[in-house]
């Protein structure tokens, strides 16, 4: 997922500083690991934001006050974005937070599976019956649920009538109550992160609201581990913006197709950054 990205200049030197800072060899994962290595949540939180904020250093100036919102550990790149903290304590805290998360996981068995199609209350009480909780809210008719591997298993195999459920291959419930040990464990590893506030609208998952604090918003990224996210209600954020063009950083694609599904009409370009070539697809005024 970096080979391309290391080819511009100033990209392996900025990487091999972020690595330091992390702990990790994010150069090595991102281009020579196998996916199975890949897959442990514990590098692919900070391979993710890493990947998010080098293809960010290369896009053309954005217009003043243009917005910006992640998905989940997405939220560390767009804080870094917006001014918060910078990118070195972005990935430095996504590392944290895989690690943190991880462990959390190993305690119980848990999991989580996606659900298409339906109405998404009737699918939320639908799971609150069966012990699971809605863990992502996505909008344009999926909600990713999330709890004990035998509730999960069983809504796969027993879906609600009117939807289709697909195991995920995750590391275990994300956004869970099942996540309180890394909440906890993030709460101590902040306490060294002094943050501004942002430079620019930045949505929360939360709620999908604006946040002009810079410590508002990072306890919101701690308090997230074990919150729903509510991606439905960010993009109806960006829509009250007036946005109408979306840039997706990479690793992209899937959440340029939930705005081009739910927000047909409204949003009228998606952007997903995929390889440094795609850059040139960025519209600078738009």
């Amino acid at each position: 997922m970096l080979n391309d990205w290391l080819e511009l200049d100033g990209a392996r030197e900025r990487l091999q500083q972020w690595s330091d800072k992390a702990g990790l060899d994010l150069i090595r994962l991102g281009t020579d690991a196998d996916a199975e290595e890949i897959r442990d949540t514990a590098i692919t939180q900070p391979l993710t934001v890493a990947t998010s904020l080098l293809a960010a250093e290369y896009l053309p100036e954005q217009p003043a006050g243009a917005p910006v919102a992640g998905h989940s550990v997405g939220e560390l790149a767009a804080a870094a974005i917006a001014g918060v903290f910078p990118a070195e304590d972005a990935v430095a805290l996504a590392a944290a937070r895989g690690a943190a998360m991880a462990k959390a996981c190993a305690l119980e068995p848990t999991s989580m599976a996606a659900i298409m199609l339906g109405d998404p209350e009737e699918v939320v009480a639908w799971l609150a019956e069966r012990g699971l909780e809605a863990a992502n809210r996505n909008g344009a008719g999926q909600i990713v649920a999330s709890g004990s591997a035998e509730a999960i298993e069983a809504i796969v195999s027993e879906p609600m009538a009117g939807t289709k459920v697909r195991p995920l291959p995750v590391a275990g419930a994300f956004h869970t109550r099942y996540m309180a040990p890394a909440e906890e464990t993030l709460r101590e590893h902040i306490a060294g992160i002094s943050p501004a506030d942002p430079v620019r609208p930045l949505l929360s998952n939360a709620d999908g609201a604006v946040v002009s604090d810079g410590a508002e918003y990072l306890d919101r990224l701690i308090a997230q581990v074990t919150k729903p996210v509510r991606w439905d209600l960010t993009m109806q954020g960006l829509v009250g913006l007036g946005a109408t063009t979306t840039v997706e950083l990479p690793p992209a694609g899937t959440l340029s197709g939930l705005v081009r599904r739910e927000l047909k009409g409204t949003v009228t370009s998606t952007v997903a950054l995929k390889k440094p070539a795609d850059l040139d697809d960025v519209d600078p005024s738009a």
